[in-house]
């Protein structure tokens, strides 16, 4: 997913982890929840479906 300069967004309620180095309300789509995170962390939250710990997968 982009930093939100394109027409993929992050449905209401739902939550997204992303390596940008911004973010504000609504920039990934309205009601959604953005994290900001590390390039390791976002890596690890995709391989696990969650957001986690990148230390425990090593």
């Amino acid at each position: 997913m982009c930093v939100g300069m394109n027409a993929d967004k992050v449905p209401a309620g739902q939550r997204c982890v992303s390596t940008s180095n911004r973010n504000f309300e609504g920039r990934q789509g309205p009601g959604a929840r953005t994290h900001l995170a590390s390039p390791a962390s976002a890596a690890a939250a995709a391989i696990a479906g969650a957001i986690v710990d990148h230390r425990d997968l090593v």
